[in-house]
């Protein structure tokens, strides 16, 4: 029996000294080349996870205990106070947490995976993939952050791009394009839906109560929601059909965007007049979801 004992024990003995609790490697420059890593704490889990659900609450007192003081300047907690200010609402849920430290070094580091979802005052809508490293110091504070994106295309493009010039230099000048998202494709197809139907009261739920419409003969004239309700009195039918639309809006300003519509449209008059034209017209809508100008291009 003593033997059976004596043969378990070493059993368990060599098991135990031949498990690998360090793994991976740092190829990057410097002292800490060619060093492995092993695994975390338990405590820097929970501190991303109550750091996490701090972010999502929007509760700065109570995210900002999580970071170091090096970390914790003035300029950062302004930052944070505008960013907290600007939401309406904020998500940001890990599901994969991987707490690091750099073997016979001081570095210490959490690499986490999470969704986050952002709903902007302005309007604007973020839900995103993300990988982030939050490097610790020794305290296991929060010292140094970076954030990487997951692309969501399967042909590996951008979610920004182009290039805005404006009539004069502004602020804006220079900055790509993003694509917008506040619901304006499915209002130009309803708006599309209405006109076919010559149904305007249809129509003037995408309009402003004020709007301007410049034509593509270079007329510009300013309309009411109410005039829509004499459009169709010429017309015995109209057909629209959509090619492609397009919202667009400058990165990194208000929620107000321009959508490029481009399509074909038809209309019989009354008289018996037929009219026909390739279309590309660009709809202006304000921040309250609506569009508050347009002008067309024809051909």
């Amino acid at each position: 029996m003593k033997k059976y004992i004596f043969i378990f024990s070493t059993l368990i003995t060599i098991s135990f000294f031949s498990c690998q609790n360090d793994g991976g490697v740092w190829l990057g420059e410097g002292d800490s080349y060619g060093k492995s890593y092993t695994f975390g704490t338990q405590a820097e889990i929970d501190n991303l996870q109550g750091l996490a659900k701090a972010y999502s609450d929007l509760d700065l007192e109570k995210s900002f205990p999580y970071y170091a003081d090096e970390f914790l300047t003035d300029k950062f907690k302004e930052n944070q106070a505008k960013w907290a200010d600007a939401m309406e609402s904020l998500s940001m849920v890990p599901y994969k947490i991987i707490p690091l430290h750099q073997k016979d070094g001081d570095f210490k580091q959490v690499l986490a995976w999470s969704k986050e979802e952002r709903i902007f005052k302005n309007g604007s809508y973020q839900k995103l993939d993300l990988m982030e490293q939050f490097v610790l110091d020794k305290a296991g504070k929060v010292k140094g952050f970076k954030q990487w994106v997951a692309i969501d295309s399967a042909n590996y493009g951008f979610p920004y791009g182009g290039k805005f010039f404006g009539r004069k230099e502004s602020e804006y000048t220079g900055r790509p394009f993003v694509f917008s998202n506040r619901n304006e494709t499915k209002i130009i197809e309803q708006m599309v839906e209405s006109y076919n139907k010559m149904d305007t009261e249809g129509m003037k739920m995408a309009f402003a109560d004020e709007f301007v419409f410049n034509d593509y003969r270079g007329q510009k004239a300013t309309y009411k929601k109410s005039d829509l309700a004499n459009f169709f009195k010429p017309f015995r039918s109209v057909n629209w059909k959509l090619n492609a639309i397009i919202p667009i809006k400058i990165a990194n300003t208000d929620a107000a965007s321009g959508v490029i519509v481009r399509g074909t449209e038809s209309r019989v008059f009354k008289n018996g007049r037929k009219w026909n034209k390739e279309l590309m017209e660009i709809y202006y809508f304000d921040l309250e979801g609506k569009i508050s100008s347009m002008e067309q291009f024809a051909k």
